[in-house]
């Protein structure tokens, strides 16, 4: 019973996806903060730079890189041999 022996993608266990993700959602989060949720006396603090927003599109656009980095080259996964009960 021989499987297929085509060699296979990560997929969704591909570690670059799930960085994308972890820094995509805290992006999203500040990107949020930064465009609805900024007071006069942050922006005083910040030298009236809205830091959340900047940090926030600066981290969705390196998830996005990730995303495309991950789907341009993806990993692939060589195929194992099966062997037989004997342990041929």
């Amino acid at each position: 019973m021989a499987a297929s022996q085509a060699p296979k993608k990560a997929g969704v266990f591909d570690i670059r996806l799930i960085i994308a993700l972890l820094i995509g959602g805290y992006g999203l989060v500040l990107t949020i903060m930064g465009i609805g949720f900024t007071t006069e006396e942050e922006l005083a603090k910040a030298a009236g730079v809205r830091i959340n927003l900047w940090a926030g599109i600066g981290m969705l656009v390196f998830a996005a890189l990730f995303v495309l980095w991950a789907k341009l080259r993806p990993i692939v996964v060589p195929p194992t041999p099966e062997t037989g009960e004997d342990g041929e």
